[in-house]
């Protein structure tokens, strides 16, 4: 994807401009003229621009909101929207949020689970990216171009218009939107055998503080490092990405198998901790374990959902050599190309056509809660038993288990800002979701979600406790307006990047050391301040 002709006035005479105004403008005329001016004349970007009084506000701002959580009539509102349909709507939109003093949230696909791509406490406009979705695939050279507001399901669906042996290794939940997942890493179902999303990002496209557009060679290599899996909204606009497609057979095949504790569940995720992270890399077999009430009793059902990049006799074979206590047999087993297990592991129904892949809107919305840990070592069968009868007391949240193992381990924790390489087993999602609306409601299930995490602690990672950026998760530390210290920072920030978290705010200072890119979780500035970061 080309750099835009267009050249934006500098910041300087962008001031010139603003003084110019009529200052007895309203707040949105004198924030329109002002993306008038910085932005190029076609498309017209008066049309991309929503304020409170436009019938379209609520709609747009709606979309896509995905934790129902932030929906009610109390969230704060942002005072604008822009949904940019050129590279020279971004760079006005930050051009004139620092003119005016208002801060600046971007939002791909809306699936931060906190909600900070879309909700702040103080003045803020949203920079919502829908409208920039293109994706450009090139087979013969193994590569695509996909810009932030396209969604993992619109970029899976156009490697397979193209190709049925390429796809890229990233999630399954095809409404998440491309900018945000791979600037935070990037995991999914094929990350034994290929890695994260970042480790297939080649280039991207990035405006920044200045309102300038770089690309690889010209931001260097330390922004194009922080921003693949540091978050890039600490750093700029992630308008594209150019990542490496990679091959998978023509065929994989599928299973998803179900066991309760009467079926002997308790020994087999017993067994899967010893075999997940070691077996063949072509193979991932996920664990959904979930409280479930029958009716004269209380129990557990653990939920085996597996990928292999094969058929379905190699799998057997696999399975019948390392884990052959889950009794995995053909009947169980479902061929299909890549791209239709997509489709399946979203759960979608059997025969669901390829094309709900391009569906942005999810098939429903909950009010919700995610929690993340890494675990490097197995737990012993005791351990594992107290894990789940607390489960069955608190009836609600359910934990997911992702193995980790084969390529993950072979690349180094500082390749690039997602630090969760070698040695953990895997990777633990606790999640509750709700129906009812009400604040006391949220305060039960939060506590529900809470309690498990804080009974888990002795069984998962410690100094520091990880967690993953993409489960984004508040309850570790925020800084206050954006606005914090390197010490307060590093409290979250070491959880989520380890020992990058210094790198990371070492390049947000030189890029941007203003802070202007800034939320409850970015990356802090310690420009022109006197913080002595760890050797």
């Amino acid at each position: 994807m080309g750099t835009s002709r267009f050249a934006i006035l500098s910041v300087f005479s962008a001031l010139v401009l603003h003084f110019s105004l009529t200052m007895s403008d309203p707040v949105h005329d004198s924030f329109l003229q002002c993306l008038s001016h910085l932005s190029a004349p076609s498309p017209p970007i008066s049309g991309v621009f929503y304020t409170p009084t436009n019938s379209s506000y609520t709609y747009v701002l709606q979309s896509y909101i995905q934790n129902l959580r932030f929906m009610s009539p109390t969230t704060p509102k942002p005072l604008f929207i822009v949904a940019p349909s050129h590279v020279s709507h971004v760079q006005a939109t930050i051009i004139c949020c620092k003119i005016h003093g208002l801060q600046l949230r971007i939002r791909s696909g809306g699936h931060d689970y906190d909600g900070l791509s879309y909700v702040s406490d103080v003045p803020f406009v949203i920079l919502d990216m829908f409208n920039l979705r293109a994706v450009s695939v090139d087979v013969e050279n193994e590569w695509a171009w996909v810009q932030s507001g396209a969604t993992m399901g619109e970029l899976y669906y156009g490697i397979a218009e193209k190709s049925n042996k390429y796809g890229f290794p990233a999630g399954v939940c095809p409404t998440v939107g491309v900018g945000g997942h791979f600037s935070g890493g990037g995991y999914g179902n094929m990350m034994r055998k290929y890695g994260l999303s970042v480790d297939h990002v080649l280039d991207a496209q990035i405006v920044d503080a200045n309102g300038r557009i770089l690309d690889r060679e010209s931001m260097g290599e330390d922004l194009f490092w922080a921003i693949r899996g540091g978050g890039g909204a600490s750093f700029g606009v992630i308008v594209a990405w150019k990542i490496r497609l990679v091959p998978v057979p023509e065929t994989v095949t599928v299973f998803r198998v179900e066991r309760t504790l009467e079926q002997g569940a308790l020994d087999l995720l017993q067994r899967w901790q010893y075999v997940a992270d070691k077996i063949h890399e072509d193979l991932f077999i996920r664990v959904v374990i979930l409280p479930v009430n029958r009716k004269d009793h209380k129990t557990i059902k653990a939920k085996f959902v597996s990928l292999f990049l094969g058929n379905s006799e190699r799998l057997l074979a696999l399975m019948n050599e390392s884990f052959p206590e889950l009794g995995i047999n053909k009947n169980n087993c479902i061929g299909m190309s890549w791209v239709e297990s997509i489709v399946y592991w979203s759960n979608y129904v059997k025969g669901t056509p390829i094309s709900v892949l391009l569906d942005r809107t999810p098939q429903s919305r909950k009010y919700l809660k995610k929690k993340s840990d890494y675990v490097l070592v197995p737990l012993s069968k005791t351990d594992l038993e107290g894990i789940l009868n607390t489960m069955m007391e608190l009836q609600k949240p359910a934990l997911t288990f992702n193995p980790y193992g084969g390529r993950m381990s072979e690349i180094s924790e500082s390749e690039t800002p997602f630090p969760h390489r070698a040695g953990n087993i895997y990777k633990i999602q606790y999640s509750v979701t709700w129906k009812e609306e009400s604040m006391e409601a949220a305060d039960h299930y939060l506590n529900m979600i809470r309690r498990i995490y804080d009974y888990m602690t002795p069984y998962v990672s410690k100094s520091p406790r990880c967690s993953y950026l993409n489960y984004r998760d508040v309850d570790l530390g925020v800084n206050q307006n954006g606005n914090v210290s390197y010490e307060e920072a590093s409290i979250w920030g070491t959880k989520y990047f380890k020992n990058n978290f210094d790198r990371l705010v070492q390049v947000k200072s030189r890029v941007d050391p203003d802070n202007f890119f800034r939320y409850e979780q970015s990356i802090p500035s310690v420009a022109n301040r006197n913080y002595v970061m760890a050797e």
